[in-house]
């Protein structure tokens, strides 16, 4: 039987978690790397899941041997996310039933993502989600991004909440580990794309956003 922690406060990761983006980043991926000759491999999905933008295409760059910048990269990924999410783009399992409880109970929420902010202010309000949430943090927010704890410290600070009292839901090993090591409550919700990953690290593993565990927390 796990113990309960003292939960005060929420904090989502956002692509994996409340959306469905890891599906479409393997399209966009794809469709990136098809149009140099390249193939966009899980093993290198792996290598960039979770990561700020800027540190993963400076991935794709090396194991592709890719000459385009990480900037050029950037504006064609965001042009064929462009087209993709207005029909594509769907909330994750579980994500309304959990919302409902955490605002029955009036705990605040909020969203920290590895994504820049154009991208996850996009999103958010695909879904008329911004309101729900109390801030969101992104990739401009922080000087270190995910796998180090500084967007969850920060998001922890601006909340006015011991880390301890904070609880992280993340679909990957990268940001389990950043809210692993801020000291936050962590919870991993794994999806196709990184299940079966070492989640030693965190207190629990769900396969829902409204999985029976995390409900149980706010009883």
């Amino acid at each position: 039987m796990k113990t309960k922690p003292s939960v005060t406060a929420v904090a989502f990761d956002m692509d994996g978690l409340i959306f469905n983006t890891e599906d479409l980043y393997d399209q966009v991926g794809e469709i990136l790397l098809s149009r140099r000759g390249l193939h966009f491999t899980r093993e290198l999905k792996m290598e960039m899941m979770g990561l700020p933008a800027p540190t993963a295409y400076e991935i794709m760059r090396k194991r592709c041997g890719i000459t385009d910048s990480v900037g050029q990269l950037q504006t064609e990924t965001d042009s064929i996310f462009d087209e993709l999410l207005p029909q594509q783009l769907k909330t994750m399992p579980g994500l309304e039933t959990l919302l409902q409880k955490l605002e029955s109970k009036k705990i605040p929420k909020i969203v920290a993502t590895s994504s820049h902010r154009k991208f996850a202010n996009r999103n958010l309000a695909q879904f008329e989600l911004t309101h729900r949430f109390e801030f969101v943090l992104t990739a401009e927010d922080v000087s270190q991004g995910k796998p180090h704890p500084e967007i969850y410290l920060t998001a922890a600070e601006k909340l006015g909440v011991a880390p301890k009292n904070l609880l992280v839901l993340e679909d990957s090993k990268t940001g389990s580990t950043a809210a692993a090591a801020s000291g936050a409550f962590t919870v991993a919700v794994p999806t196709e794309h990184s299940v079966g990953l070492d989640f030693s690290h965190v207190h629990h593993v769900a396969s829902r956003l409204d999985d029976e565990f995390i409900l149980s927390l706010f009883d």
